[in-house]
Parts: structure tokens; sequence; C-alpha cells
């Protein structure tokens, strides 16, 4: 008898490890996708940064970088952007098709109208944003350090000591500065990348007919370019307040997010959120379309495997 349980075990585990595997399944395929899309883009971010802190156009921003700190200098931070990805985009893009599954379930299976996935897109974007506004706090700070007067320069060595300084310096609460921009960014970018990207390969494949390659590619396109213009504008103020330093008296130039965002009003214009657009969109449409891409090959690595 006891032999017969031993061997009824085995079966029993493997299905619970199934299952496990079947419900981390999206956080791990979106982190890994992401941390790979931004090894590759890593260098067109921190040109971004950079305009928005005011050094000049791409190109001028580009020769600087690469006279002051060789081609190393466009991996500074890059350890903060993998820590972001590895919480940031696991968690938005695994709750995104979590939820999203769990709504198809309860509409009969049939897809989800466009109104639906934005809301999804929203909320899975906050969720992303929660778990990453730390390591985006860290990243945004090592970025703009080589903007910053020698005497204000942090000096973070990576992204875990950027993290521990801040703690240490600020308070534990200091790791959610800005997080009201950056989950609004975060909201924004995933309703117009999440909610545009499963109507597109709806309309491509199964209205179009498109093969598999051109339904991916052109679904990526237009993600990449709705999740730049629904989100630059936080992105700008997000930015600005994360970088700010106090003055002589302590005083900050911004109290918060709103009031970042009406000063820049006030003295720029609209216009001025969209600061380095060409440059963003660059960014982050590639950035999208190679995290669908990778995303799409790692499924079919696990198909092959029987994952």
């Amino acid at each position: 008898m006891a032999e017969a349980k031993q061997q009824q075990q085995p079966p029993q585990t493997a299905l619970a490890a199934s299952g496990a595997w079947k419900t981390v399944k999206p956080f791990v395929n979106g982190g890994a996708s992401g941390m790979l899309a931004t090894c590759v883009i890593q260098p067109i971010d921190m040109v971004k940064v950079k305009i928005q802190l005011g050094e000049g156009s791409a190109t001028a921003v580009t020769r600087k970088m690469l006279a002051e700190g060789g081609v190393g200098s466009f991996y500074k931070g890059l350890s903060a952007g993998l820590l972001r990805q590895a919480t940031y985009t696991t968690a938005r893009l695994g709750s995104f098709r979590v939820l999203t599954n769990k709504a198809v379930e309860a509409n009969d299976g049939k897809p989800l109208p466009l109104v639906q996935k934005a809301l999804i897109g929203l909320t899975a974007g906050a969720i992303g944003a929660c778990f990453g506004s730390p390591a985006d706090l860290a990243l945004i700070r090592m970025q703009a350090d080589s903007t910053l007067p020698a005497a204000q320069r942090r000096n973070y060595k990576n992204a875990f000591h950027g993290i521990y300084r801040i703690i240490a310096d600020e308070g534990v609460l200091a790791l959610w500065k800005g997080a009201g921009p950056t989950v609004a960014r975060a909201m924004s970018l995933n309703m117009g990348m999440l909610a545009s990207y499963d109507q597109s390969v709806e309309l491509l494949r199964d209205k179009l007919g498109a093969g598999e390659m051109s339904t991916m590619l052109g679904a990526s396109a237009v993600s990449g370019f709705f999740a730049s213009a629904c989100s630059l504008p936080f992105d700008y103020v997000k930015t600005q307040v994360q970088k700010m330093q106090p003055d002589a008296t302590g005083k900050y130039p911004y109290t918060g997010s709103l009031d970042c965002a009406m000063k820049t009003l006030k003295s720029g214009g609209p216009f001025k959120f969209y600061t380095g657009f060409p440059v963003y969109c660059v960014r982050i449409a590639p950035h999208v379309m190679m995290t669908w891409i990778f995303l799409s090959q790692i499924q079919k690595a696990e198909k092959r495997v029987g994952l």
C-alpha cells in the first residue's frame, strides 16, 4: 500500500507544479521579455532623459556623451533599468494577461471591446508602477547625475546602492517620491500599449488575414506609437519631479507633480510636455516591439519543451 501511494505522488506533484507554473508564467515571461528589450534600448533611453533635462538635441547629447564617457556612458543606470523591468514589467504584463484571461472567460470566450481592454491596461499599469517606482527613481537619478554639479552628484554605484542610499538619506517613503506621476504615466502608457496591441492583433490577424510575423510587427508598431503619445506628458512631469534638487534655502522648484505640470504649461505651453517626442517615440516603440517579439519567442520556446 505504501509503495502504491509513493507511485501516485509524482503525478500529483507534477500536476501541482504545472498549476503553479501556469499561475506565474505570465509574470515570468513578461519580466524576461522586458529585461531583454531594456538591454537593447538603454542607450536611447539615456539620450532621451538628457534631452528632457535640457542638454540639447539628440545629436548634441550623443556627441557629448561619447566625448566625455565613451560608449559605457550610454549604459549608466542599466542595473536600475533591469531591476525596474524585473518589478514593473513583470507586474504589468503578468497582471494584464491574467486580468484579460479572466475577462474573456466572463465574456464566454468572445474578444473584449476596446474600452474594456483599455481599463485592464490602466489597472495593470497602476499595479506595475507601484512595484517598479523605487527602481524607476534610482534609474532617473543615475541617468541625471552627470548633469549636476560635482558637489550635488549622488554617485550611486548601482540600483541597489541607490535604493539603499535613498532609504538611508531620505527614508523608506522617499522610494515612492514622484509615485503619483509615475503611476499616471504607467497607466497611460499601458492603456495605449496593451489595449492597442491586442486590438491590432485581432484586426490584422482575424479580419485582414495577416501572417504571424506581419501581425506581430504591425501590432507592435501601433502599440509603440500609442504608448508614446499617451504617456510622454506624464513622463516629462515625472522626470522633472524625480530629478529636482533643493536650492540654497532648501526649497524645491516644485511642490508636486501638479505644480510642476502647471508651471510647465505656463512657461512653455502644452507642447513643452512633448519635448523630445521623436527620441521618446524611437525609444518607446522599439522597446515595445522587442518586448512583444521576445515574449512571442519565449512562448514558442516553452511550447517546444512542453511548458
